[in-house]
């Protein structure tokens, strides 16, 4: 039997990123350029490789700028095109390919990921879909990593997670699982357990950022208790899936950035510039220099 592809993903953006202030104070922490794209360009860039065709902005009050930057940019573009600046505008217009349809949604009060999913589900009605956090850039090559979780949802039927392993001093920071076995890169997991302490965590695999859910997650958000901060946490649902349905994991290849963090998005604006066709070569030219005078 032939699945439904994965045709729209869902981007919760609506938190305010109070760790980059003041950068943030008027400007969505997701709009933070790594080079000369900002991380949520990354993100769309990925969903669509994996096919999607509808784009759910589930966001906050200050992020206008989200919406602006997928809108056609008329002034911008008739001022390019005027100058015969064609390579600009180039890249102005693939920002959003055509066929890509943009929808935003509101989450009015911050109650957790759960929530912001929660929040998405008139927009992606009864069939599956992709979850990206923005935040989590990850650098798998020719092979995203939303792209291969939809090929696996394409054979199984089930819900899968993209899953990485952490030091197991940081296991408090994330989601964990516990796997069926780990004898390949997709694996069956037993259980799913919100930022456990390190003694506590069932494993060392730790979520990142990448989802494909089927629709049944909205009726167990729905049902979902709030944590001990009042949020409901989008782990407890998946908890609950597993038992109904099975959920597998991805243990990706690539380089995962936490650009929620400063080291980390330091970091992936580094190893970005490096791998820059135009400035990579002149930029590890620069840090040779510059750590040579350390």
């Amino acid at each position: 039997m032939t699945r439904t592809a994965i045709e729209t993903v869902v981007f919760p953006v609506a938190g305010l990123g109070t760790r980059f202030l003041p950068a943030t104070k008027a400007s969505p922490k997701e709009m933070l350029p790594v080079v000369d794209k900002p991380l949520i360009q990354y993100a769309v860039e990925e969903a669509i490789a994996a096919g999607a065709r509808t784009l759910v902005f589930v966001t906050g009050r200050t992020k206008r700028a989200l919406e602006d930057h997928f809108d056609m940019a008329y002034e911008l573009e008739t001022e390019l095109a005027e100058r015969g600046k064609q390579d600009l505008l180039d890249k102005v217009r693939d920002v959003l390919p055509e066929g890509i349809h943009c929808v935003y949604v509101r989450q009015r009060e911050a109650l957790g990921l759960g929530h912001a999913v929660l929040c998405a589900q008139p927009l992606v009605g009864d069939k599956p879909f992709g979850v990206i956090l923005a935040d989590d850039l990850i650098d798998a090559g020719d092979r995203p990593v939303l792209k291969q979780l939809a090929e696996r949802y394409a054979a199984t039927g089930r819900s899968v997670l993209s899953v990485e392993s952490v030091d197991p001093s940081r296991t408090r920071q994330y989601g964990v699982v516990e796997p069926e076995k780990r004898d390949g890169p997709f694996q069956p997991i037993r259980g799913i357990v919100e930022k456990p302490a390190p003694e506590d965590a069932p494993s060392n695999l730790a979520v990142v950022g990448r989802y494909i859910l089927t629709p049944r997650i909205f009726k167990l958000l729905e049902t979902t208790a709030p944590d001990s901060r009042g949020e409901i946490q989008l782990t407890d649902a998946i908890a609950a899936l597993i038992d109904e349905q099975g959920v597998d994991c991805l243990e990706f290849e690539g380089r995962h950035y936490d650009c929620g963090s400063k080291l980390g998005y330091l970091q992936a604006t580094v190893d970005y510039a490096l791998n820059h066709h135009e400035l990579g070569a002149d930029f590890a030219g620069f840090l040779r220099e510059r750590v040579r005078s350390l």
